[in-house]
């Protein structure tokens, strides 16, 4: 028994785990050190988030420089579409001029605060033109040139600005421009009825008439929406018609003369 307990001891036997097993980490033998964790760097909760603050003076000064003058700019964004859209006043009477000039072209609006009386008509562009053919002369049918932007906008998700706006606005300058007698009353009379003529040859050159048109003639028809069923009131929806007087077409009315006078413009340019 002697013999096995000296034999276990000494060579390593079963009575030897228990005592390396028994002995502290740093005691034991190991092939190679275990090299320490290497800790990531955390960062200081107050160097990080604070912004401009973290910025040097210079580019702190710079900074409030910028945002004071985009929120001037805002504030004066606001003031002046406030006071363009607000009913007339002490204000508006006195810098009328400086608020067009800040809003016109760019930031136009088509709407009033407090409108006293909004829209309740439906106004509808239509065209006739007198053509000369082969068989002679011959005028042709009314046109309802807002009913054709109409279906061009009904169903449609994304509706053209030109089927909403073009006719519309176009309309709207020359009835601006222009007295109950169609006479022009300014300057802007006569852009506005060369407008009005190249929309109206525009649509009207979409279609085969069998002849050269040689004259055209345009109408508005006016008419009430009629009052919900519920309504006591009484309203005609008779349309009361504008009739403009016949023009005589020229040149520069036609859509290839237009096209060619803009393609001239661009080779003017290219060369300068």
């Amino acid at each position: 028994m002697d013999s096995d307990h000296d034999r276990g001891s000494a060579g390593g036997g079963k009575d030897a785990w228990p005592q390396a097993l028994n002995r502290p980490a740093e005691g034991r033998d190991t092939p190679e050190a275990i090299p320490p964790t290497t800790s990531m760097p955390v960062a200081d909760p107050l160097v990080t988030g604070r912004g401009m603050a973290g910025l040097s003076t210079p580019y702190q000064v710079v900074a409030a420089l910028a945002l004071s003058l985009i929120g001037l700019l805002a504030c004066t964004q606001v003031a002046m579409v406030f006071l363009h859209v607000a009913p007339s006043n002490t204000l508006t009477k006195q810098h009328g001029k400086s608020i067009d000039r800040w809003i016109y072209p760019e930031f136009e609006q088509n709407w009033k605060l407090f409108a006293p009386n909004p829209l309740q008509q439906n106004v509808a562009v239509h065209v006739r033109a007198d053509v000369v053919g082969a068989d002679g002369r011959h005028t042709t049918r009314w046109m309802n040139l807002t009913h054709e932007d109409a279906k061009g906008i009904r169903g449609n998700l994304f509706p053209s600005h030109v089927h909403q706006n073009e006719l519309r606005r176009g309309w709207d300058f020359y009835v601006n421009s222009h007295d109950s007698e169609n006479r022009p009353n300014g300057l802007r009379g006569d852009l506005s009825e060369r407008y009005v003529r190249r929309i109206a040859m525009l649509r009207l050159s979409e279609r085969d008439y069998g002849g050269t048109i040689e004259r055209i003639q345009l109408r508005s028809a006016t008419s009430s929406i009629a009052p919900p069923p519920w309504s006591t009131e009484k309203i005609s929806t008779r349309p009361v018609y504008r009739v403009l007087p016949w023009w005589t077409v020229n040149p520069d009315d036609l859509p290839e003369h237009a096209a060619e006078q803009r393609r001239d413009a661009a080779r003017a340019e290219a060369d300068q």
